[in-house]
């Protein structure tokens, strides 16, 4: 049986959230026989909620509470996050790249950029590849480990094929967490398509069905979901103490705790240390340096489509099961800062009637349709340069349902990150045409998915929050668990680096706490 400890037992380590962050983190300190209390905002959700298929997984598992977005935010949904155990780990293309060496050092590698608050990551590739191979293995990262690559469906031949037209060469079916054969008791991938809303056998890795049961076949794991955090709470001597939440019922509790770890993505991690100002703090918690909250960084993204001579069936095949590499790299020659890659891509009828074609109506959708086998697709995904200025703030009157201030999420593009869209895009173009393609088409994409940055991690704490263990610099037992450390974004999808910094941030943890340290 799960464990259900008591509200009093200030013994315990406090995790908001169970995606990937705090699902890891749950899982590490449980295997060592410590108590984790986890609160999670959403519900808990079973194998069968779970449908190949897109808009229906989109209404039951998105956070749709009130936002607001400024500039190229959209309002209403300015970042795209789930609302639910598992986290978005229950909505991901489970792409596991690393990151560079030379994304680690971008104010070293790219010099200082204008209008760019660019730091280098206090850890190097070197300090992360220990903890890269134990997250590879526990996820089943094919690519990795002698774990072998999933099987190209028909659209990657086809962008395979455009690539190497143009002259790429660094290509396969990429590194993910999705198996190609029976592994861990999760069978393998069916090929079933339309998978990135969650994975109907469970072949694709997630906290949910993985993490989170191997902390509650411990004793040591009592998790809540419905618990929406509204406070972290400080004592006289600035150490945070408690935790307030609301159960699905509105009432109020408080959990005491001895560290607390939040892991709740961008958005309501800054609001829950910003909403928990004190007297002693008045910016906000772990803000002396004003940084929480800013840097906020979402990936450079946006999708190529080419309508070929012959049938595709894009759909048929897992996702993003494809990478270009070629462009990871720094090149100034291009006209930016920074690389990218190109991930395989593959959208519903729905998806193109609503965004590709507003409305979904008229000739031009109507012809579309008649298409749609003969699609095939990549999306692009860049380095996205931190910007002070690009960041979460609350608004000043405007409460939500749990009588919380709306969170405000204002973000501007910059020239570097234009500048990159264009070259991809010209260059993806120019891939499909080089296949015979009979028409091409960019769009920009959606909701960002990729939430980085507004926590960071540095050396200094006059300009950073956390140390590299995600222990914030102004409170030692309060710690950021999720992409909120990220220095700088690189070009790599955040899950396998997020997991990474989480296992070596619960092993210094359970340290810490072994010694008495915390």
């Amino acid at each position: 049986m799960p464990a259900n400890f008591a509200l009093d037992d200030d013994s315990v380590v406090v995790i908001i959230g169970s995606g990937a962050g705090g699902g890891t983190v749950s899982q590490q300190l449980t295997a060592r026989g410590i108590k984790v209390v986890c609160l999670e905002a959403g519900p808990r959700r079973g194998l069968g909620d779970i449908v190949n298929n897109e808009p229906e997984m989109f209404v039951k598992l998105s956070w749709l509470d009130r936002r607001i977005g400024e500039g190229y935010a959209p309002d209403g949904m300015p970042v795209w996050s789930v609302k639910g155990v598992g986290g978005t780990t229950t909505h991901w293309t489970a792409c596991c790249p690393r990151l560079h060496d030379f994304e680690f050092k971008s104010l070293s590698t790219y010099g200082e950029i204008a209008d760019c608050n660019l730091a280098d990551w206090p850890l190097s590739l070197d300090d992360m590849a220990p903890w890269y191979d134990i997250a590879e293995d526990m996820l089943g990262v094919t690519g990795t480990h002698g774990i072998e690559r999933l099987p190209p469906s028909a659209n990657f031949k086809v962008m395979e094929a455009a690539a190497r037209k143009v002259g790429y060469s660094d290509i396969d079916t990429y590194n993910m967490a999705i198996n190609s054969a029976p592994r861990n008791g999760r069978p393998a991938c069916l090929q079933m398509g339309f998978c990135n809303s969650g994975c109907a056998i469970n072949a694709k890795w997630t906290t949910l069905f993985n993490h989170i049961p191997q902390a509650e076949a411990t004793d040591y794991y009592d998790l809540r979901p419905d618990s929406m955090v509204t406070r972290i709470v400080t004592d006289e001597n600035g150490r945070a103490s408690a935790v307030r939440y609301r159960d699905k019922d509105g009432v109020e509790h408080e959990q005491k705790a001895r560290v607390v770890c939040v892991a709740a993505n961008v958005v309501e991690t800054t609001r829950l240390l910003l909403n928990s100002a004190t007297e002693r703090f008045p910016n906000g918690l772990a803000n002396s340096s004003d940084q929480v909250g800013r840097n906020y960084m979402r990936h450079v993204m946006g999708m190529v489509f080419g309508v070929m001579p012959g049938e595709v069936n894009w759909y048929k095949g897992t996702t993003c099961a494809g990478v270009i590499r070629d462009e990871i790299k720094h090149d100034t020659s291009r006209g930016f800062s920074g690389g990218f890659q190109y991930h395989l891509l593959a959208l519903g009828p729905e998806y193109i009637a609503t965004n590709l074609v507003p409305n979904g109506w008229g000739k031009d959708y109507a012809n579309l349709l008649l298409d749609y086998d003969k699609l095939s697709g990549v999306i692009i995904t860049g380095e996205d340069p931190p910007q002070q200025s690009n960041r979460i703030t609350l608004h000043a009157t405007e409460k939500d349902q749990h009588g919380l201030p709306v969170p405000i999420v204002s973000y501007n593009k910059h020239p570097n990150t234009e500048a990159m869209l264009q070259y991809a895009y010209g260059r993806a173009r120019s891939m499909y045409e080089a296949l015979g393609a009979t028409r091409t088409f960019t769009h920009e994409g959606f909701g960002a998915t990729h939430n980085m940055g507004v926590c960071r991690m540095g050396a200094d704490p006059a300009t950073s929050v956390c140390n590299s263990y995600g222990q914030t610099h102004d409170i030692p037992n309060l710690f950021v668990s999720d992409g909120s450390l990220f220095t700088t974004s690189g070009s790599a999808n955040p899950t396998l680096t997020i997991i990474s910094l989480m296992l070596r941030q619960a092993d210094y943890l359970a340290g810490e706490l072994g010694s008495g340290a915390l």
